[in-house]
């Protein structure tokens, strides 16, 4: 290689050639070069994996939600932990009801929300007239968890039926969707180039169309047709909880935990198994005396008249001949359930995303601190999918049907939207963050809307009751600690800004 002064660096004159680069050396391991990545190589170690290039819906074909929605069903009925955790999620989820309000441009309609409450507060909304609209959120939360996905169905009604809207709600389980209604639609008479994902019809552009449901479900003891029938988008609430882009399908929560709780099951079974076993005591006599009748055993030779020695109970003697003997069994003993038990539960709690007190009630090694972490953790895990799945999906269908319904009836509809209000939760320290939220409030970074929504109330309803309690106090002359506008937070009388406006100022 040439040697270059200083100065013909510095002028760039006889520089060397930019290197090639070099290809690194491969490690060659079993199955092909060692990827960048650990989890990417094949190996003895990564043999157990199962690698797929399929999207969502390929993985969960109709086969597998099937077997899944089954074992979870079977998970449900016989399992008491499958049962809790069905019932924790949907309870919190929906608890008594995601409420609503009809707002017209902003302002509470109180006309067309007490026409709308007359119809979904009474089992009037339900085709089975059985529940109110808050129990059919309830009942669709369970199944969503349970099954993967719940499916609502809007029922136009003649106004001869009476009812305050004419319409209802079906809820209905995902078995009612025709998977066998499944590829491209190119060959259909008047096809627009659509599509069919297991029974989930499209449009060219991937928009949904409708859905094929069976006119019955297909495992019910009822008779009914087996044909499915092809029911608009519009009329249609398909609501599940989407994991990956593109599913047009909903998988059970219980998924990643079927095997562990079966796995669990077994073990107790194992374990109770045991536990016979080492109750069972067993005591066994033994001596010289060869040929002779055994106690407690039928014979036609005399026995003698001493008393069978088959069992023993306290405070018993027993008296044996000359050269008999006792010896006792060594049952197996039940160590190690209750570690066992608690790793297990808290892996299936993880798996269903519940806290492992919600699943199991165990509150042992739960202080404050901790109960309140794993709480705190959980709220955001509802408020997820309270947001982003039940409210858009199983709501925002209601909305829609809703307004519909008040327009077919002959009402106006200009401006008129829906608000949702999901179940306030309980305070884990009620005098602390009572206190905490009202200084937030004297600070302005809470607002008084912001602390109703989070006790589940809905804001103008809120205040409109306040201005209507605090507008009676003043006609009756009383006051109360509960009246910032008279007394401070420490008790004192406070001075009114506008004496003119403030009302009566004597004691209650």
């Amino acid at each position: 290689m040439a040697r270059y002064t200083l100065l013909d660096r510095l002028f760039g004159r006889g520089t060397d050639p930019a290197p090639q680069p070099v290809a690194p050396r491969q490690r060659i391991a079993r199955g092909g070069p060692r990827a960048e990545y650990d989890g990417a190589t094949f190996g003895r170690r990564a043999a157990g994996w199962r690698r797929t290039q399929r999207d969502a819906n390929g993985e969960l074909s109709p086969a597998v939600m099937a077997a899944l929605r089954g074992i979870a069903r079977d998970l449900v009925r016989n399992n008491p932990f499958a049962a809790r955790g069905v019932a924790t999620i949907a309870n919190n989820m929906v608890g008594t009801g995601i409420t609503f309000q009809v707002y017209r441009d902003g302002k509470i309609d109180n006309a067309l929300n007490a026409k709308a409450r007359a119809h979904f507060d009474t089992s009037s909304c339900d085709s089975g007239g059985r529940h109110d609209l808050y129990g059919l959120q309830l009942q669709a939360a369970r199944t969503i968890v349970e099954s993967g996905a719940v499916i609502m169905r809007r029922r136009w009604r003649r106004a001869s039926d009476g009812l305050p809207l004419p319409m209802q709600l079906q809820v209905l389980e995902p078995d009612y969707i025709d998977p066998s209604k499944h590829g491209p639609l190119d060959t259909a008479p008047g096809s627009n180039g659509g599509f069919l994902v297991n029974g989930v019809q499209f449009n060219p552009i991937g928009a949904r169309e409708g859905y094929w449901l069976y006119s019955g479900h297909p495992g019910s003891a009822r008779p009914s047709s087996l044909g499915s029938t092809f029911v608009r988008a519009t009329d249609v609430a398909h609501v599940f909880r989407a994991d990956r882009p593109e599913m047009e399908h909903g998988a059970t929560w219980l998924a990643p935990i079927v095997l562990r709780m079966k796995d669990f099951a077994d073990f107790e079974d194992a374990q109770l198994t045991r536990q016979k076993l080492a109750s069972a005591f067993v005591g066994v006599v033994t001596g010289e005396d060869d040929g002779a009748a055994i106690p407690g055993i039928a014979s036609d030779e005399a026995i003698d008249d001493r008393e069978p020695l088959d069992f023993v109970e306290p405070g018993t003697f027993q008296y044996l001949r000359p050269g008999e003997e006792v010896n006792f069994s060594s049952p197996p003993g039940v160590d190690g359930y209750a570690d066992y038990t608690k790793v297990s539960l808290r892996a299936i709690a993880a798996g269903l995303g519940v806290p492992y007190e919600a699943l199991t009630g165990d509150l042992s090694n739960v202080n404050f601190s901790s109960g309140r972490m794993g709480w705190l953790e959980y709220q955001r895990s509802l408020s997820a999918w309270q947001w982003t799945m039940f409210i858009p999906q199983f709501c925002g269908a209601v909305s829609a049907w809703m307004i519909d319904a008040l327009e077919f009836v002959g009402e106006d509809v200009t401006g008129v939207t829906v608000r949702w209000t999901p179940p306030g939760r309980e305070m884990i320290n009620p005098s602390e963050e009572v206190k905490a939220s009202r200084d937030a409030i004297r600070a302005g970074g809470k607002t008084i809307s912001q602390w109703a929504r989070e006790r589940g109330e809905d804001p103008d309803t809120f205040l409109a009751e306040a201005i209507s309690d605090f507008k009676k106090l003043d006609e009756l002359g009383l006051i109360f600690d509960c009246d910032p506008r008279r007394v401070t937070a420490v008790g004192n009388p406070a001075e009114a800004a506008n004496p003119a406006t403030a009302g009566p100022a004597q004691g209650a």
